[in-house]
């Protein structure tokens, strides 16, 4: 049944890829392989995200609300059998993210940048191709033979032979299944994926509620402005332009301010065409009717980013007190301060489904305040702007690396949201029953029922898989620890910078100074 209901989803997740690629695709340069890749990608990228979810509530399935197992899931290989499915999913799921990021989307993506010459055949462009790509392939097997290998239980003594040592090696490898080795390729990735998140989430989630409260300016007075302008640069180039009616050359001094105000008339007056087109679009009547409605969701996603960073600020808070510091990881047990977002999905257990809708909703919310923070900065390395994301004139190139920046994210999304609603991403909600301190009379059994935690016996609650992949190794969940006091910063400075910028143009991003006519002509049909 799970499977039946999962393909209408898959469909709605391949049709929502489907819409958002073709809205941002550049009609000029679009190519079926990049298309295809980028659909695949960011599909991926959500089903991926969608799997904590269904961790959680699997976990939770196993139990009543009376901490016992339910009667189909008493046995040990039944509850085993569930557990190994969620974790094949993940096996499955990862290795898929390590595929794209390492072979498929850059084989693609140099592809499609050996295409720009004219002299060479698809033989050269795929032989090309896939020599840049080797350097990307060499570097994940490295990942995983670093993670294969580093050994996680104490090593034999130090007389033991070194056929020994070799041995005990391929045990740990064996006895894991490998997980170690894909954890921790996962768990580099992830690395990458906590500075993209507090890069363009952190501005994601300060900038897309603003937007939605501030709303766009009058089209009408973008319009009235624009045509002033017009008129002023066009005086000004009329100005320049007396100055050699009598046969004198202009001074190079002249020449470059007339061929900026040449530069500049052009791009006003495309931004005109724009606006005209706009103040036309029903899309825009539509959004003034809903303007109160756009204003309501504005104030609902700020208060849902406050909740968010304070959740992360105490939870970060806790660990700095109550761990044993940067040896462990920071790793804590249960929860030692009050969390709001933790308790809330704690109150929502008794109420089936809400507290999974909840979490369903969080991780939509990260995946979607990302994109919404990509497509407001475009893609950037260090303090260079690579690409923009803008609609209809996106290159395929941009869209590889949003959908590789995408995957990234979400591999972060799993830690973020644990450190939101630690115990709750650890056990769900999945209760055990405490035996009484003193003698039961009889054959009855007596006890107390509490929400699985640290304390719990390990017989009477399950851990999720995620949380397995995310503390296999401490070192990364130090780096993790230090980065969410470093997503705190940046959110708070985006809030700072989105709160002091004015009104947005209602045609914001569509009009820049090196487009071309031909993209503009092509925008506009």
């Amino acid at each position: 049944m799970a499977i039946s209901n999962a393909y209408p989803a898959t469909r709605v997740i391949l049709a929502f890829c489907w819409i958002y690629i073709r809205k941002f695709q550049s009609r000029q340069e679009s190519e079926v392989i990049s298309t295809i890749t980028a659909i695949c990608a960011l599909a991926i990228a959500l089903i991926t995200s969608a799997l904590l979810p269904v961790d959680i509530f699997l976990v939770s399935f196993m139990k009543y609300p009376n901490g016992t197992y339910k009667v189909s899931i008493s046995s040990a290989n039944t509850s085993r059998q569930i557990e190994d499915t969620v974790l094949y999913g993940y096996y499955t799921l990862y290795s898929i993210i390590l595929f794209c990021v390492f072979l498929w989307i850059p084989f693609v993506y140099f592809y499609y940048e050996e295409r720009d010459d004219d002299n060479m055949n698809k033989c050269s462009q795929v032989k090309n191709a896939l020599k840049y790509t080797v350097g990307f392939v060499i570097v994940c097997i490295v990942l995983l033979l670093i993670g294969a290998f580093v050994p996680l239980e104490p090593p034999p003594a130090q007389n033991s032979t070194q056929w020994e040592k070799v041995q005990y090696l391929f045990e740990e490898l064996g006895s894991s299944h490998g997980l170690p080795a894909l954890s921790f390729s996962i768990s580099s990735l992830t690395l990458i994926g906590m500075l993209a998140v507090i890069t363009y989430t952190a501005y994601g989630m300060s900038v897309l509620p603003l937007n939605l409260i501030k709303g766009t300016r009058s089209v009408a007075y973008e319009r009235l402005e624009n045509t002033e302008d017009i008129d002023d640069v066009e005086h000004q180039i009329e100005n320049l332009k007396s100055k050699c009616k009598d046969g004198r050359p202009l001074s190079s001094r002249d020449r470059n301010n007339l061929q900026e105000l040449e530069g500049k008339l052009q791009v006003l007056r495309r931004r005109g065409r724009h606006l005209e087109i706009a103040e036309r679009n029903c899309c825009t009547k539509v959004g003034s009717a809903l303007r109160p409605l756009k204003i309501l969701m504005g104030i609902f996603f700020v208060m849902v980013a406050l909740l968010f960073i304070v959740a992360l600020f105490i939870s970060n808070l806790d660990k700095a007190l109550h761990s044993a510091g940067i040896s462990s990881g920071f790793i804590i047990f249960g929860t030692n301060l009050t969390n709001p977002l933790n308790e809330l999905l704690l109150a929502l257990q008794p109420v089936f489904p809400l507290d999974y809708i909840l979490i369903t909703v969080i991780t939509m919310y990260f995946v979607l305040t990302s994109m919404a923070g990509i497509r407001n900065m475009g893609i950037w390395f260090f303090w260079i702007r690579l690409y923009k994301i803008r609609p209809k004139r996106t290159r395929p190139q941009a869209l590889l690396f949003l959908c590789m920046i995408l995957l990234l994210i979400v591999l972060h999304t799993s830690y973020m949201i644990y450190s939101l609603a630690p115990q709750y991403v650890m056990y769900g909600s999945q209760k055990y029953l405490m035996a009484p301190a003193g003698p039961t009379s009889g054959n009855t059994t007596f006890g107390t029922t509490r929400i699985c935690d640290a304390d719990a016996p390990e017989d009477q609650c399950t851990v999720t898989r995620s949380y397995l992949f995310l503390h296999k190794f401490w070192f990364f969940s130090t780096i993790y620890y230090f980065g969410n006091w470093a997503f705190i910063g940046a959110f708070l400075i985006g809030l700072v910078v989105s709160c002091c910028r004015g009104k947005k143009s209602v045609i914001e991003g569509e009009v820049e100074a090196d487009d071309s006519d031909i993209s503009d002509d092509e925008y506009m049909h």
